[in-house]
């Protein structure tokens, strides 16, 4: 492989960034003026303006292009991806696919994006090349069974084949999709006795970070429908990790995404994820979904029980949003639902280029990011 070239910052008021400067006004808003501020349309306007006009709000942001955190100015190859053969610790070969950020640029977060039961990275590929482009790192990972991953070895519990029209296809129980998240056993994490598909994925980033090639620290995961309830599932196992002697090994996840959620099925739920310290006040957490997606309706309520005065909801097609009682700035909010108004969900929902959900998410990102790890 090629050298990398140093590090360099885009422009901090090319075209590429003034769109994302505009698009931070209309994270909640379709009228593109910053929410409870001053009413400044936001194309155009120089950037100082911006920030005095609501230093809370958008100094995240700000910083973010002024440091050249967003590399979706500089152009990237449309074969810009790497495929990547893993393991679990169940024997299972995964494929992956990696979308690096541009060359000369550093990433603007780490992204582990889990596709949804029954699809794969080609399923939420537009996605991931969106989120390429706004300077993001992905690895996109094919859980098992699925894509160019391995189904789980024959004779083992867990795992059945059916036939529907012919077709034989997995069907997949609770072991193996507890299998897929499992990130636990031992006292040393690059030891550990279990190691799902995700954890698989952060594995090789970590190697990569102590490369210097990533940065595990600006580490963001993204899930879609039952996908999201894994990512979920993993997070807090992630932050269940105790320091060692050499430093911290767990509570590397910085922010989580849940598309279109999946509150319980085929044994798993959010109701374990939800027990965790991480999911209930630590990390920040981003809903996105359809306006009838009942299951990620449920779970924003659970998450404003949690968080009483730190929540923010947009509902598709209403204007004020709801905020919490005295939350004064959104970008202070630690818990969003944003509701499109579609009847897309999960892998389709994303990777629905007109829905721009990697523009979404790539803001959500720089706020979280921009916040100080507890």
């Amino acid at each position: 492989m090629a050298a990398r070239r140093p590090l360099s910052a885009p422009d901090p008021v090319a075209p590429g960034n003034r769109a994302m400067i505009a698009f931070f006004g209309r994270f909640c808003h379709n009228d593109g003026i910053v929410p409870g501020l001053f009413p400044l349309r936001l194309e155009g306007i120089p950037m100082g303006i911006l920030v005095r006009s609501s230093r809370r709000f958008c100094v995240g942001l700000f910083l973010a292009i002024a440091g050249g955190m967003f590399g979706g100015v500089v152009g990237i190859a449309a074969d810009a991806v790497e495929e990547l053969r893993l393991e679990t610790s169940d024997g299972i070969p995964i494929a992956a696919w990696y979308y690096p950020p541009p060359e000369e640029t550093k990433a603007a977060a780490t992204v582990i994006l889990v596709h949804d039961l029954e699809g794969s990275h080609k399923t939420v590929e537009n996605f991931a090349r969106s989120l390429q482009k706004s300077g993001c790192a992905v690895v996109a990972p094919d859980l098992r069974g699925h894509g160019g991953s391995g189904p789980r070895a024959a004779g083992l519990p867990g795992a059945g084949i059916k036939t529907d029209g012919g077709e034989a296809r997995l069907v997949f129980r609770k072991a193996d999709l507890e299998s897929m998240a499992a990130a636990t056993g031992g006292r040393v994490r690059d030891q550990s006795a279990l190691r799902g598909e995700i954890e698989a994925v952060r594995n090789w980033i970590k190697q990569r970070s102590d490369a210097g090639a990533l940065d595990i620290d600006r580490l963001c995961v993204v899930g879609c429908g039952i996908g999201a309830t894994l990512a979920s599932m993993w997070t807090a196992a992630d932050w269940n990790w105790p320091p060692t002697t050499t430093g911290p090994q767990g509570q590397q996840v910085r922010a989580l995404v849940l598309i279109s959620p999946v509150w319980a099925t085929k044994g798993i739920s959010m109701s374990l994820p939800l027990t965790s310290e991480a999911l209930q006040h630590r990390i920040p957490i981003m809903l996105l979904a359809g306006k009838a997606d009942r299951d990620a309706s449920r779970l924003f309520d659970q998450l404003k029980r949690y968080r009483p005065a730190e929540w923010f909801l947009q509902r598709a097609g209403q204007q004020p949003p709801e905020k919490a009682k005295g939350l004064e700035d959104p970008g202070a909010a630690t818990a969003f639902f944003i509701q499109i108004d579609t009847s897309l969900s999960s892998d389709k929902l994303a990777n629905d280029p007109d829905l721009q959900a990697a523009d979404k998410i790539s803001t959500f990102f720089t706020l979280a990011l921009s916040r100080r790890p507890d």
